[in-house]
């Protein structure tokens, strides 16, 4: 059983908010750093991880960058919670390949936020539960001292 400050920060966080935490600065990079430094813990699936592959792949050929992927990636795999997911029937979202990230936090029961920058999750209304938070709102979240500690 985990203390409730462990589970008040377990998330999903979706492609789009950890690939831009990579590569580039502002709030999803702030996402990354709370994970790097406890204040969060990813929930993470097989199919996630993949998809995190592949766009950080694309991007880093499509922009022509250097940043050394292999160390999120290798960190992601040891420090995340890793969960076999919950998959159900209807499609919540519009996009149904967003599905993943809701059925990931489903597959955790004590997981009820998902970071995404993707509308066709932000648009969705609290699906089985699950706050769905942009990387901006999510650090809204977060207490005065923790968010000292992200910025210092």
């Amino acid at each position: 059983r985990r203390c409730a400050r462990c589970v008040m920060n377990l998330a999903v966080i979706d492609t789009g908010v950890f690939v831009s935490g990579v590569f580039w600065r502002h709030e999803p990079r702030l996402c990354l750093k709370a994970w790097l430094l406890g204040i969060m813990t990813p929930v993470m699936t097989e199919e996630i991880l993949a998809e995190y592959e592949v766009a950080l792949e694309r991007m880093k050929q499509e922009q022509h960058l250097t940043t050394d992927t292999a160390f999120w990636l290798n960190t992601l795999r040891t420090s995340a919670l890793w969960v076999t997911p919950a998959p159900f029937q209807d499609q919540v979202c519009r996009d149904p390949n967003d599905n993943k990230f809701i059925e990931a936090a489903l597959g955790e029961r004590e997981c009820y936020s998902i970071v995404a920058s993707d509308r066709d999750l932000t648009v969705s209304e609290k699906p089985f539960g699950i706050d769905i938070y942009t990387p901006r709102q999510w650090l809204g979240t977060l207490t005065r001292t923790q968010r000292k500690r992200l910025r210092g």
